[in-house]
């Protein structure tokens, strides 16, 4: 257990350089030490615990203002994310795993207010919460209540858009490098960065609900009155096949037995599915997906997903959402204007209707408003 204190620290880099403490590894940090055995747990640094929150508003706000495409976007928005505000590694960029990381915190919290039943508000996490849903106070609020409700869909609409962020600056083939620019948002820099892949894939099971084994974070929880080198005791087993497989020895690529023939993948349980919805609004508005399945909300409004905005422009009024199906299901859905006073307003008949593939494609729905 490391010692830590809540605190600004700063640090040399960049040739002489103060980083100001908000760094995008504080997040990596809550993500990896995800345990939802011990709640929302605040020794462990657990993403929904309320220094993880406040942490997340503090290095998520410390993006907003140096990013050129980051520019005008309004508090309790998702913002592109780089890795601290004083890099300078290719002028300093957004990164696409520090970005999906961002979501990926908000889905884990998710996931254990709903295991728990209830979301607590406390003075320090009040600011990030207070960001997303202005009437809320500090306490605790069971999943009866109507903050609760509030709390998680707005919550998830925030995670959504940092994913929404990443789709729209991937490349035309979906491939994602190392980052994308803080002017153009154009990819840059390493290319198939394998990180970037792996932060997609662990954001995108934490948004299906799917959690990590638990790591016993509750039996390491306490913290100790000094610091100190704690030594911990375990069983180990000493590995018994040290040989490295003849046919795949570093250097000796296997005998290729392909046809030239590019083999389609299968064996996939769910498809990510982004509806690209083009629906002009006016402010206070929102567009939602309702459907015949869970994931859409089972034709129930209040249940519907909000799609994200974050492309939106007068020019191209696009709505956008990823959303996980499963592999070969028969999909029915349409699309509600919520009305500023949070009436529905449903678009006319017929429902739209689609089947997931089976194979493991990324399927993009293109519509418009009707």
């Amino acid at each position: 257990m490391l010692c830590t204190e809540h605190h600004t620290y700063h640090s040399k880099v960049n040739g002489g350089n103060y980083r100001n403490g908000r760094d995008a590894n504080s997040i990596l940090a809550s993500i990896h030490n995800f345990d939802p055995t011990v709640g929302c747990d605040a020794n462990t640094f657990q993403p929904c615990s309320d220094k993880a929150l406040s942490n997340h508003k503090s290095v998520v706000d410390s993006f907003r203002s140096i990013y050129s495409i980051n520019r005008d976007i309004a508090q309790g928005r998702a913002v592109a994310i780089g890795r601290y505000s004083e890099d300078v590694y290719y002028n300093g960029n957004p990164w696409y795993l520090t970005t999906l990381s961002a979501a990926e915190q908000l889905y884990d919290s998710i996931i254990v207010w709903k295991q728990q039943g209830s979301i607590t508000v406390t003075p320090l996490s009040l600011s990030f919460f207070k960001d997303l849903v202005l009437s809320v106070t500090t306490g605790t609020f069971s999943s009866s209540s109507s903050t609760y409700t509030s709390i998680i869909n707005a919550v998830q609409a925030y995670a959504d858009d940092f994913l929404n962020i990443v789709d729209a600056r991937k490349l035309p083939n979906g491939a994602m490098p190392e980052q994308f620019d803080r002017n153009t948002g154009t990819p840059i820099a390493a290319s198939d960065l394998t990180w970037s892949y792996s932060a997609f894939l662990t954001a995108t099971a934490r948004r299906a609900g799917k959690v990590p084994a638990s790591w016993n974070a509750g039996g390491g929880n306490t913290l100790p009155n000094n610091c100190a080198a704690v030594a911990i005791a375990g069983t180990y087993t000493t590995a018994t096949n040290t040989n490295f497989p003849t046919s795949q020895t570093p250097g000796v690529p296997p005998t290729s037995t392909s046809t030239g023939a590019t083999p389609t993948p299968t064996g996939c349980s769910d498809v990510i599915v982004t509806f690209n919805e083009r629906a002009s609004t006016q402010w206070g508005q929102t567009i939602k997906i309702v459907g015949n399945h869970p994931a859409l909300g089972n034709w129930n409004v209040k249940n519907g997903i909000t799609l994200s905005s974050a492309g939106y422009t007068s020019s191209d009024p696009l709505w956008s959402i990823a959303i996980l199906l499963p592999a070969g299901s028969s999909i029915e859905y349409k699309y509600v204007n919520i009305q500023v006073d949070g009436t529905a307003r449903w678009e006319a008949d017929p429902n739209r209707q689609f089947t997931v593939p089976s194979t493991c494609d990324v399927v993009t729905r293109g519509d418009s408003w009707r």
